[in-house]
């Protein structure tokens, strides 16, 4: 996979169309969390690209909640986004759009999009504020209580474990890593803004 545009450029196209901080630190965490899959599953020399599906993954939704992954074709062909990224970026909206996740980071992306904000509301829950000290144990006492972040779709969790062909245990886990990875670096990209 390829990528026709810089981070720097993804970083203002994104800051186009997104100013609440909610959504900027949820694009930087899917960024980070992104970048460590493809260390993690042998794609180092795709990081970059896997990086910048993950920062722009929701460009649409703070304006264009309703057209999400639909509005986002717009946008990013407007910023100059090659169409393998728009493919990959529209795939994580399967199940209201039409664009099913084919190669393994757009299953990544799919699964773990839910799973980073549901993770990140338990961390909010912890005097720490940090995924640094949250244990799998604990992570998963919150994701079966459907009343702790109900915005977060378990049933999409699922179903990406099951693209993946992992057990849950094993997404949660993999997840909680890579937030511990880059919470810093998600924290200096919000103290930037």
């Amino acid at each position: 996979m390829k990528s026709q545009i810089t981070r720097e450029a993804a970083w203002e196209l994104l800051r186009k169309y997104n100013k609440d901080s909610f959504h900027l630190q949820h694009a930087l965490t899917v960024e980070g969390v992104m970048r460590w899959y493809a260390e993690q599953l042998g794609f180092a020399d795709e990081v970059d690209f896997w990086g910048m599906v993950g920062l722009l993954h929701d460009i649409d939704f703070e304006l264009y909640p309703e057209e999400h992954c639909i509005k986002a074709l717009e946008l990013l062909r407007e910023g100059g986004v090659g169409e393998d990224m728009i493919h990959a970026i529209c795939s994580h909206g399967y199940g209201h759009v039409d664009v099913k996740p084919e190669h393994l980071m757009e299953k990544v992306l799919f699964t773990t999009d839910e799973l980073t904000g549901l993770i990140w509301a338990a961390a909010l829950m912890r005097p720490s504020k940090s995924v640094q000290d949250m244990e799998l144990k604990s992570l998963k006492k919150k994701y079966k209580s459907k009343g702790f972040a109900a915005g977060c779709s378990r049933e999409v969790i699922e179903q990406g474990a099951e693209m993946l062909g992992w057990p849950l245990d094993e997404v949660l886990q993999k997840t909680l890593d890579a937030m511990r990875d880059c919470e810093a670096r998600v924290a200096n990209g919000m103290q930037m803004i």
